[in-house]
């Protein structure tokens, strides 16, 4: 009897292949979801940055409104620039518009303070000053003289203290001397008798100093540091060496090119 035949294996299948034109528009697809989603992600980004700014923008409109509240309370309230900030908060918080200016920290009402009692101290000093210079008080004048002169004027500034008063005068004394020697170095300048070769003449012949004087004693500029004659001599001086130092100017066409080549 024959053996049964051995059983053949059938031929492995292959598994179709996607063709070339599939494979291609599946990475397509793929391409154009990520694309989408890339997308959605921008457009969230945006919106969340878009209202955190509107909700920035909102709070800095609600701070301005309350620093705006704050300041007009100041205004009302405080006009003495020497009311320390412990007492003036005591008489901020009995008016009703205090609230308004809740969303201010401490610090910032403080802050606000302090710039409104600076400004009310700067309004007061200029107003003194332009009281002084109306008056026609001068560097040399006398403190004492000054402080009699104010108590009989209606419209002098209120000081908490005299001793205020009195350093504001000073300073207004020391600004005043000090634009007087500058007026007097301009008008230094102005003088043309004035060269590089004054100050060997001077050397050589002290009578020339007259000379130089003369050309400018009768000029309000340099009569108005007869008080401090010795400093003025000092000024004069050292113009001399500095114009002396220089040497001769240069010739017009030197400094003007465009002269020189038109001519």
């Amino acid at each position: 009897m024959e053996p049964p035949p051995e059983p053949v294996e059938p031929e492995p299948v292959e598994a179709e292949q996607p063709s070339d034109n599939e494979s291609a528009a599946k990475a397509k697809e793929a391409r154009a979801q990520a694309s989408i989603k890339e997308r959605e992600r921008e457009v969230q980004r945006a919106l969340a940055t878009s209202l955190r700014d509107r909700d920035k923008e909102r709070e800095y409109h609600k701070r301005d409104e309350a620093v705006q509240h704050f300041n007009a309370l100041l205004a009302d309230l405080v006009r003495n620039p020497d009311l320390p900030w412990r007492d003036a908060k005591k008489q901020l918080k009995k008016d009703h518009r205090y609230s308004l200016a809740e969303l201010l920290t401490k610090d910032d009402k403080e802050r606000l303070f302090v710039q409104h009692t600076s400004a009310l101290a700067a309004k007061r000093r200029d107003k003194l000053r332009a009281l002084l210079q109306e008056r026609n008080i001068t560097c040399t004048a006398h403190w004492r003289d000054v402080r009699a002169m104010l108590a009989d004027e209606p419209t002098a500034p209120v000081y908490s203290s005299a001793s205020q008063m009195e350093r504001e005068f000073r300073d207004y004394q020391r600004d005043k001397q000090s634009a007087a020697k500058t007026a007097m170095r301009q008008l230094l300048l102005e003088t043309r008798s004035i060269t590089h070769k004054s100050l060997s003449a001077v050397k050589e012949n002290p009578n020339a100093l007259q000379h130089v004087l003369d050309a400018l004693k009768h000029d309000a500029r340099y009569t108005a540091l007869d008080h401090i004659a010795e400093e003025r001599q000092q000024i004069i001086t050292t113009y001399l060496e500095e114009l002396e130092k220089k040497g001769p100017p240069p010739p017009p066409t030197a400094t003007e090119p465009s002269r020189r080549t038109k001519q």
